[in-house]
């Protein structure tokens, strides 16, 4: 009789679901095609705003070419590639009005390009209109502890909002990584759009960590140690990643600055048809008048690091290896041995990991063999890659590696991290020749720094000689042509 009963309430149920089904599948089509005509009158609203404000002076309908980029006034390669990317396009296409939405808002457009200048000795030789952003800190990732991928990516849709309402362009280029933007410009602006990937939100290898319960700075030891909470960051990672290729596969025209980033962008976008390598431009030139031969006028040995001091960095490593190597006392010979780490602090999250940086060095004892160099303007950092012997880079799959081109080209033997763009694409041979030395481990660094310095100087000079001669296919020159090359869909 029980089961009997349950049987009729079971197919009670079902039939009111059965008889819910059409009136929802009737409402939830009527919101969607409300939906599809709110958002086509907005484009159509758009469209009418944008032709108003592309009509010059002389009655010519002016194209209107926008760069997503909202910390365009920060120092790093980033940036150096949004100016040349500019300066580029200017020249080919001068007629054109050049927009670039930034959130900084605590200077004004001219201080901006007076940066461009004096950091990367970049003028564009036409104006710029600089659209600036409110809501930038919705893509801050302090304002997401948790789930900071998601909340950071759908920050960016307001922030892309805010820039389209400001500025409708024709051709809409996210030169920062905001793939969640790319749909907004190209059907709700009506935009071309492009994107320039120096690092994919979410990559394999992310996948890859939180699978294998591996601690990394995007993996808490709370995570790891948890089977549970490891399978449910894994599974929101995994649909991350898909919506994450949805959205970038909207893009027309994809660049990526490096194989490490093709690989991933290839198998998470999937436009193989649209994705080219353009390798970011490195100011090789600059340093070309650095002599390769060793100075002395200093006793010892400068090993430097070059790199903005961010956790995926990995500092920490550089010093303590650096402090196994004088603990052990494997470059006896050597009178003296400096450490110097140099590069930029965007916040004071940056500057605690200085400060921690510093801690670090007196817990290890080696504090009198380390410096920090903090926003130092581009003349002290030639000169200290001039006096250098070795360029130190630390960071795990490294998307590329301005900093260690720029090391190379100065004449400094550098030492990277065994992954990423260094291993792919910077310190590779040369016709037959090394360019550099590859490690991983605190012992790997510790004995490659030790057998560099044992080399003979004439050992060392024919390592920097092939290094210097490898670096010309990443200079400004080198980028404008294949950046021109690649976005050329874009204005057809």
């Amino acid at each position: 009789m029980a089961d009997g009963e349950r049987s009729w309430y079971l197919c009670k149920l079902l039939r009111f679901f059965y008889s819910l089904f059409f009136p929802g599948l009737i409402v939830c089509g009527t919101l969607c095609v409300c939906l599809v005509i709110v958002l086509w009158g907005i484009r159509l609203l758009l469209q009418r705003k944008k032709k108003l404000v592309s009509t010059s002076k002389n009655g010519k309908n002016q194209m209107v070419i926008a760069f997503f980029h909202p910390y365009c006034n920060a120092g790093g390669g980033g940036e150096r590639v949004l100016w040349c990317a500019l300066r580029a396009l200017q020249k080919k296409y001068p007629e054109a009005v050049y927009v670039v939405y930034t959130g900084d808002v605590n200077v004004s457009g001219q201080q901006i390009l007076e940066g461009a200048f004096r950091r990367f000795n970049i003028r564009l030789i036409h104006p710029v209109q600089f659209v600036f952003l409110r809501k930038r800190y919705l893509v801050e990732d302090s304002l997401y502890p948790h789930f900071t991928l998601l909340g950071q990516s759908l920050g960016s849709i307001f922030l892309g909002w805010e820039a389209l309402m400001q500025c409708v362009p024709d051709v809409y280029i996210d030169s920062m990584g905001y793939a969640f933007t790319l749909p907004l410009f190209k059907y709700i602006g009506g935009c071309q759009v492009g994107s320039y990937v120096h690092y994919p939100t979410i990559s394999t290898d992310m996948l890859s960590v939180v699978k294998n319960q591996n601690i990394g700075f995007n993996n808490a030891a709370f995570i790891t140690r948890n089977p549970f909470l490891s399978k449910v960051k894994l599974i929101y990672y995994y649909l991350f990643a898909f919506i994450y290729g949805l959205v970038g596969s909207c893009s027309d025209v994809v660049m990526v600055n490096s194989s490490w980033t093709l690989n991933h962008i290839l198998s998470l976008w999937k436009v193989g048809n649209c994705t080219n390598i353009v390798y970011p431009p490195c100011d090789v030139q600059t340093f070309l008048d650095i002599p390769l031969h060793e100075k002395k006028m200093t006793p010892g040995h400068l090993l430097v690091s070059v790199g903005q001091f961010r956790p995926e960095k990995n500092h920490p490593l550089q010093i303590r290896a650096f402090a196994k190597l004088l603990n052990k006392k494997m470059v006896e010979s050597s009178p003296s041995l400096k450490l110097v780490l140099i590069g930029g602090c965007r916040n004071k999250d940056d500057e605690l990991r200085v400060n921690q940086l510093r801690r670090l060095s007196e817990d290890l004892g080696i504090q009198e063999y380390v410096e920090f160099k903090i926003n130092i303007p581009f003349d002290e950092l030639k000169n200290y890659l001039s006096e250098a012997t070795i360029g130190l880079h630390t960071m795990w799959n490294e998307h590329f590696g301005i900093g260690v081109v720029e090391c190379m080209a100065a004449g400094t033997i550098i030492l990277a991290h065994n992954s990423g763009g260094p291993k792919l694409d910077i310190v590779v041979p040369h016709e037959g020749d090394i360019t550099g030395f590859l490690a991983e481990s605190e012992e790997d660094y510790a004995e490659t720094i030790a057998h560099i310095l044992s080399m003979s100087a004439e050992k060392r000079l024919q390592i920097r000689k092939s290094a210097r001669a490898s670096v010309s296919r990443f200079s400004d020159q080198e980028f404008e042509v294949t950046f021109l090359s690649s976005v050329e869909k874009l204005f057809k």
